[in-house]
């Protein structure tokens, strides 16, 4: 067996073990009456909608009444659209807690509001430091900076320590820009003869963010790998070393459908497995705790390595198990 490869095993059986292990560590039982909001801008994009059936699987699993709101979108970002839509359902139904999507500083102010509204919230995906944000209880997601990392190595391994590596995000964020800041420490640092170029913003709009990879790969004829730090990444780069008719080593994020049939067909290399179905069913975890008064971990990180062709059929199953 390939080291990485026994690695990445290693990484996801620890993750399972973290997972089954999870109801225990926190005191976690049926409870009946238990309900619970889950707040999530842009809230029809593909992987946040993975994260929604992570979340309330995990609900019926437990007993919980759980109501997901957001904004409808799937490109656009709109915190304003998405607090109204939180506030109606807070005016119709009273919830015992309320998790909040945190990848963008913006809605923290809405978490110490709730805070101060007697609400514990949970937040995902980001891990903020204890006591960074207001009113906030716990949180889970991956180790960001891990992730970049994993991901360096896997393209620097595939590149065999030379080449050109083009870095998009969907935005500027605090989760994206720690990712991409610990890929390209890593590379520098492990692989000096690797070229990471200025990290361009991609957007999330999937046309426009193909042209502009498109673009990048004209103005650079040097480029063989890619790494975007946002869910749409690899559907971008491909399409995009497709159309430009280049051979690209593509590393994305998110094991999305879409995402591990390009992986499977040869189109793209690999994924960063961002533990978006299991973060989200921990968010349940966590909520229903503190719903019953019981304590919880403030932080809850979960392993994300990097997965290839021979490591699919994992998560084709999990998505079957969701229904996505």
């Amino acid at each position: 067996m390939n080291i990485h490869l026994g690695k990445r095993l290693i990484r996801a059986a620890l993750g399972a073990a973290v997972i089954a292990g999870s109801l225990a560590s926190v005191g976690i039982a049926r409870a009946d009456g238990v309900h619970l909001l889950w707040v999530q801008p842009m809230k029809d994009h593909p992987v946040h909608r993975l994260m929604q059936a992570g979340f309330l699987n995990k609900c019926k699993e437990l007993g919980y009444t759980c109501e997901v709101v957001g904004d409808p979108s799937a490109t656009n970002w709109d915190i304003p659209a998405t607090l109204p839509l939180a506030e109606a359902a807070l005016a119709r139904t009273k919830y015992d807690a309320i998790g909040v999507y945190g990848p963008d500083p913006a809605i923290f102010s809405y978490i110490a509001k709730l805070g101060k509204e007697g609400f514990p919230v949970v937040t995902w995906h980001v891990l903020p430091a204890e006591g960074s944000v207001q009113g906030l209880k716990a949180a889970t997601g991956e180790d960001i900076a891990n992730a970049g990392t994993n991901a360096a190595v896997a393209i620097g391994e595939k590149l065999g320590g030379k080449g050109t590596v083009a870095l998009t995000q969907g935005a500027s964020n605090d989760t994206e820009n720690a990712m991409s800041d610990a890929f390209r420490k890593t590379i520098a640092a492990k692989y000096p003869n690797i070229k990471v170029l200025d990290t361009q913003m991609e957007g999330f709009e999937p046309s426009a963010a193909e042209a502009k990879a498109v673009a990048i790969l004209q103005a650079n004829p040097d480029v063989t790998a890619a790494f975007g730090t946002t869910g749409n990444s690899i559907q971008t780069w491909s399409g995009a070393a497709r159309k430009a008719g280049r051979d690209v080593v593509i590393i994305g994020m998110d094991y999305i459908r879409q995402n591990l049939d390009l992986v499977k067909s040869g189109a793209a290399y690999g994924i960063v497995a961002q533990p978006l179905y299991e973060e989200s069913a921990k968010v349940a975890e966590l909520l229903g705790a503190l719903a019953q008064g019981k304590s919880v971990p403030y932080l809850n990180p979960l392993p994300a390595g990097v997965i290839t062709a021979g490591d699919l059929a994992p998560y084709y199953k999990m998505l079957d198990s969701a229904g996505q």
